[in-house]
């Protein structure tokens, strides 16, 4: 149930950026499309695109997209980034969960985001932060999957050891030259948001 994470994600958009309702909204790595159908449900002007490279995935999104009656507002593309074929500065609002640490080379999501938001788009990243230690790792697995199947627990571990620390994700932006905040917005999360 990734609920909890997800609303993070909605609540922390709309708090850093409370007066702004997007218009044109990319989910980069959308996945099975939660994350979208939670900013579709909140913004219901906005004309949604949810990227995933997944099919099967983008299958499952499309069958929640439809039960939720949401097809007319929200659009959805398999590709793989950064040769997603959009047109540049197409998107108001570009947003990403949990894309960053599945990706080999980090400035690919950066550069994407910079490719497809317009000058001023408001941008927000939610991802998972590594943690300092194995002992810390080890009691978020516990925490936060303990119920789950052995095959979640080893998933959600291996996530947790390939993401980047606050540092890290700094140390990226300044090389893409994205002037993006990086805040810890949970003991597992970090939110990177701001204006291209």
């Amino acid at each position: 149930d990734f609920s909890e994470a997800h609303n993070q994600l909605i609540d922390g958009f709309v708090q850093r950026f409370p007066s702004f309702s997007p218009t044109t909204l990319l989910d980069l790595g959308c996945g099975a499309a939660d994350v979208t159908l939670r900013f579709a449900k909140r913004f219901p002007k906005a004309v949604i695109l949810g990227l995933d490279a997944g099919a099967n995935m983008l299958a499952r999104a499309q069958e929640d997209i439809l039960a939720a009656g949401l097809e007319d507002q929200i659009t959805l593309l398999q590709a793989h980034l950064p040769h997603h074929g959009l047109t540049p500065g197409r998107f108001d609002t570009v947003v990403s969960n949990s894309l960053l640490h599945h990706l080999d080379k980090p400035a690919t999501l950066w550069s994407s985001i910079q490719e497809s938001g317009q000058k001023g788009a408001a941008v927000a990243v939610m991802d998972l932060l590594r943690p300092e230690s194995q002992a810390q790792l080890t009691y978020l697995v516990e925490r936060y999957a303990s119920q789950a199947p052995p095959l979640l627990k080893q998933d959600f571990a291996h996530s947790l050891a390939a993401a980047y620390t606050l540092k890290e994700v700094e140390g990226q932006l300044a090389v893409a030259g994205l002037r993006l905040s990086v805040e810890a917005i949970s003991d597992r999360h970090f939110l990177a948001w701001g204006r291209l």
